[in-house]
């Protein structure tokens, strides 16, 4: 069941086109209500047109729907607005403008906005320990290295990992407008779970849950100018990944595996999700291709021929294929990370050539 307050959370998503502020700040959304028969609210309407009250009502359940309110459970009374209630709008709006938040024409488009700019690449697999995350932060970092603006969204809620790949040892902070800004590092925005737990506490949560903190990720984070988010999904096709094929109906996508067979048969499952939602497949990366040895020979660890396998089931190209390593790094340097590749290093070097390749096949 439903908590009031989960309801509540998930229908302040729902915003205003002009304003940009949430419906249930303007107070359009009222008496909400959660019991075991389902959930029941008052939508007041600010205008008499049929078609702004079906797209309010059909907003308004599907973010009830978002956190497991099935659509026989939703229960919407709607009237028009008072007088009365119409000036508190009014004041609202009046406050937002002088505090900068009111007025869609000065307003950033939020990343959820279908007006957007920035590509959205996800990056998949079938299933851990293959070297996703180390992809994605990699890959972040060279569109940063060739100038580009770069957002990260740690979507693995449960096994976050990004923080500590970059080095990151810091928090966000709340900029001068009350929200919170990202952490830069390397030239990358980043937001992950892993900056609100302490002692790498688990994240004990059901799927609802999930995708509210996913939905804050994009909207409540202020996210300025980006030309490229990038967000590491967690492995295989569950409650996290669907969320964000549903909320990023245009996002593109990279599947990561490794050369070994098995893993590449599992990795297909989140190619055959992609292409079910009907999200572009930009390519496949094969991770742990070999290992290369000091006499400069290559040892085929983990089989061959996996990724090239995959691409040809999933009607897509091999984008890389990445040697077993990790970085030369030391924590004694600066930048400090331990699984960032640094731009000279052969690795840092294919990482380059693999961003060269979005930025063609995206335009950017």
């Amino acid at each position: 069941m439903v908590t009031r307050d989960e309801a509540i959370g998930a229908l302040e998503h729902i915003r205003d086109p002009d304003s940009g502020l949430s419906l249930v700040e303007l107070g359009l959304i009222r008496d909400v209500m959660a019991r075991e028969a389902g959930v029941s609210l008052t939508l007041v309407l600010a205008t008499d047109d049929a078609e702004a009250k079906r797209e309010m009502e059909a907003a308004v359940r599907e973010a009830l729907a978002e956190v497991g309110v099935g659509a026989e459970h939703i229960h919407i009374r709607s009237r028009e607005v008072t007088d009365f209630e119409r000036g508190e709008i009014a004041k609202k709006l009046q406050a937002a403008a002088q505090n900068g938040g009111a007025a869609a024409s000065t307003r950033a488009p939020g990343l959820l906005d279908a007006d957007h700019p920035a590509t959205f690449i996800a990056v998949a697999s079938g299933k851990g320990g293959v070297g996703k995350s180390t992809v994605t932060v990699n890959l972040a970092v060279a569109l940063a290295r060739r100038g580009k603006r770069v957002g990260l969204i740690d979507a693995d809620i449960y096994g976050f990992s990004v923080p500590d790949m970059m080095g990151i040892d810091t928090r966000p902070a709340v900029g001068e407008n009350g929200g919170v800004e990202p952490v830069t590092s390397h030239g990358v925005k980043v937001i992950s779970m892993g900056f609100f737990v302490e002692d790498n506490a688990p994240v004990i949560w059901r799927g609802p849950m999930l995708g509210k903190m996913l939905r804050n990720f994009f909207n409540e984070i202020q996210w300025g100018e980006l030309d490229y988010v990038l967000l590491d999904l967690p492995p295989g096709t569950g409650d996290v990944s669907l969320d964000v094929h549903q909320m990023l109906p245009r996002s593109k996508e990279i599947i990561v595996t490794t050369p070994h067979a098995t893993a590449a048969f599992v990795a297909a499952r989140a190619g055959a999700m992609a292409r079910h939602t009907n999200h572009e497949i930009l390519g496949i990366v094969e991770n742990m291709a070999w290992y290369e040895r000091g006499d400069g020979g290559r040892d085929y660890v983990f089989g061959r021929g996996g990724g090239a396998k995959l691409a040809e089931e999933l009607h897509t190209e091999l984008l890389l294929q990445v040697p077993l390593g990790a970085p030369d790094n030391h924590p004694s340097e600066r930048d400090y990370s331990p699984s960032i590749y640094k731009e000279e290093s052969p690795t840092g070097r294919l990482y380059m050539e693999l961003a060269d390749l979005v930025i063609a096949k995206t335009g950017k």
